[in-house]
């Protein structure tokens, strides 16, 4: 207590007003630490989004789940979303009562799942009823999207134009908590463990389920011969903006954070953005027709 009535430490709001001063100390004291977010260059990032899944206790997982199941899910996830602060608001948009064409016009949008046609999906029964009981909630923005009831119970998307990932990051940490609130207040919680974290249908999405992605043009570093060992040594994955199984069209990847267990979301979060960056400094090297030898970095 005498030490902090000899030096005065002001705040909170300290470490901000003054940010200019003690973020270099703070980085160099926790050797590298750098503030959040730095936007990757809007030239080369086309959109940003953070999406993360989320499975409820006592019901099974989509590929067994029954359709009375599903329905009650439906119905709870409707009004756990429909009690979200006004801002953003939103509506629920069911399968079953859009149009072929709305359905379409949404899917080539990039803003709903898209049919089950992969032989992931259908081997794995998550087809069963389809239609029924599934369905999109959006924003009116259409910048927080929650899918219901396709590979996962709960999928929550933030999404936006450019590489504005913090924001994005900040919506869907806004708004998974005020859903999880009124699931809680029903009696169902999502499922987690303290050995695999949150547990959804994939394996490959156990523990934070979090992927944050960009839709990056890359049209060099895309045909270079080192482009996946880049991607490799990053903890960074690619695949081509229709999703997976899709190739990149005209150099555009849809690019992502390779891991979802062993990483806190903000260290996720910030791994593609220090990668991205990384990604975009190569291709404006071979842009000019230069190396990028130096630059291809150590395993992260």
């Amino acid at each position: 207590m005498q030490t902090g009535m000899d030096t005065p430490a002001g705040d909170e709001e300290s470490y901000d007003v003054f940010k200019e001063l003690f973020d270099p100390i703070i980085e160099d004291r926790h050797g590298g630490y750098s503030p959040g977010g730095n936007d990757p260059d809007p030239n080369y990032v086309l959109s940003s989004r953070v999406r993360t899944g989320r499975g409820v206790r006592c019901s099974f997982l989509p590929p067994h789940c029954g359709r009375g199941e599903r329905r009650a899910l439906e119905l709870l996830a409707v009004e756990a979303l429909s009690s979200l602060a006004r801002d953003p608001a939103g509506g629920y948009y069911a399968l079953k009562s859009m149009t072929e064409a709305e359905q379409q016009q949404l899917i080539h949008d990039h803003f709903l799942f898209d049919k089950p046609v992969s032989p992931l999906l259908l081997a794995s029964s998550m087809a069963r009823d389809w239609l029924d009981a599934r369905g999109i909630w959006h924003s009116d923005k259409k910048t927080l999207l929650v899918w219901i009831n396709e590979e996962d119970h709960l999928q929550v998307i933030s999404m936006q134009k450019g590489g504005n990932m913090k924001e994005a990051f900040t919506r869907v940490c806004n708004g998974l908590p005020q859903i999880e609130t009124l699931f809680k207040s029903k009696n169902y919680a999502f499922t987690w463990n303290p050995h695999l974290g949150y547990i959804l249908t994939c394996p490959s999405n156990l523990g934070t389920g979090l992927r944050a992605g960009v839709h990056i043009k890359l049209p060099h570093l895309g045909k270079h011969e080192k482009f996946l060992e880049v991607l490799k040594q990053l903890r960074l994955q690619k695949r081509g903006t229709g999703g997976v199984d899709t190739a990149a069209v005209g150099g555009v990847f849809d690019v992502s954070n390779a891991d979802r267990l062993g990483f806190s979301e903000v260290e996720l979060v910030q791994m593609v953005v220090d990668g991205v960056k990384l990604l975009i400094e190569m291709e404006q090297r071979l842009e000019q027709g230069q190396a990028i030898d130096d630059l291809v970095p150590a395993q992260k």
